[in-house]
């Protein structure tokens, strides 16, 4: 389970305070479907940042999966996201050097999975995303929703216990943007848990949560199956 307890996130400079995370607390059990809502600049993507485990509190707890990380160090926090995060960006953040396969192998290439693990990992993760027939194609000779199930097929194939999802289908269709949130939600009826920042009140239907953000703070929590 992941438990985060009065929760603050403040950025300094030298002239100016800024207040991103104003005292959030969250209990996420294993298998659920989370979405964060909320207008821009009210802390969404500074939760999930933290949440994935990309940066550290100011102020508050943070246990994920049985581990205190609020107060870990970067390489230490890197040391748990991998295998156990899978990130998925409104970007797809794909390399443009590496084909489809090269793509979704990177997770298991860091964990320093064995080369006949790897293939098959990499081959059910593809199989997986309808995309078998792509993996020696490059991210610039593939639609938006190609590239977005190559993304999802990296962000699964080690296997982890929960997906970030950042505006996963911001920069697709409404047909592919659909299709994206269908795998997530298939990826979470086999038990992973999602947590998913979004604008999209369609999008967040797909959610058995939903927590909407204002300025820092929870201000309503709407809960359906």
């Amino acid at each position: 389970m992941i438990k985060i307890t009065n929760l603050h996130k403040i950025f300094s400079t030298e002239e100016v305070e800024t207040t991103a995370l104003n005292g959030i607390d969250m209990d996420i059990k294993d298998g659920e479907f989370v979405a964060i809502m909320g207008p821009s600049g009210c802390g969404k993507s500074t939760l999930l940042n933290i949440l994935g485990l990309l940066d550290n509190p100011s102020e508050g707890s943070y246990e994920f999966y049985g581990t205190e990380v609020a107060k870990m160090s970067e390489r230490q926090r890197a040391q748990i996201r991998k295998g156990n995060i899978g990130f998925v960006f409104q970007s797809f953040n794909l390399i443009d050097e590496l084909t489809v396969y090269e793509n979704v192998e990177l997770p298991l290439l860091y964990l320093k999975t064995p080369p006949s693990e790897r293939k098959e990992k990499v081959e059910a993760a593809l199989t997986r995303m309808n995309m078998m027939h792509r993996r020696n194609h490059f991210p610039q000779q593939l639609s938006g929703g190609q590239q977005q199930r190559t993304a999802i097929a990296r962000a699964v194939v080690a296997n982890p216990k929960t997906i970030l999802a950042d505006e996963p289908t911001g920069n697709l269709d409404s047909k592919n943007g659909e299709e994206v949130m269908n795998l997530l939600r298939q990826l979470n009826d086999a038990g992973t848990t999602i947590l998913m920042v979004t604008h999209s009140p369609y999008d967040a239907g797909f959610a058995h949560r939903i927590v909407n953000l204002f300025d820092g703070k929870i201000v309503t929590e709407n809960i359906h199956i």
